[in-house]
């Protein structure tokens, strides 16, 4: 038997359509989630997890969100491409310093 739900499917409800309507005309402003979730008597954390699972189930981001992990895409393949580039420099390295290196001869 499952627990019981400690908030009433209505109560997130009405707290996460708070969150997201909110959202957009306070686009800078931290603590929207605690603040709706402290006047409605929800813990923020469980309020905030409701709000990621509507945002993701309707496939919407929030701004902010969707250009942070667009950054970390970005600077995820700009550092395989430098580690790529890394790893040619040292072979290159290793070549020229093959190529510098005085050839012992031995004279009989």
């Amino acid at each position: 038997m499952p627990a019981p739900r400690k908030y009433p499917p209505e109560l997130i409800e009405r707290g996460v359509r708070m969150v997201i309507e909110m959202r957009p005309d306070n686009p800078g402003r931290s603590g929207i989630v605690r603040q709706v979730g402290e006047l409605l008597g929800i813990h923020p954390e469980v309020l905030r997890h409701w709000v990621n699972k509507a945002d993701a189930e309707s496939g919407q981001n929030f701004p902010a969100a969707a250009s942070a992990a667009a950054r970390v895409r970005q600077l995820e393949k700009e550092n395989a491409d430098l580690r790529r580039l890394n790893g040619i420099l040292k072979a290159a390295a290793v070549l020229f310093a093959a190529e510098l290196e005085p050839r012992v001869t031995t004279s009989t």
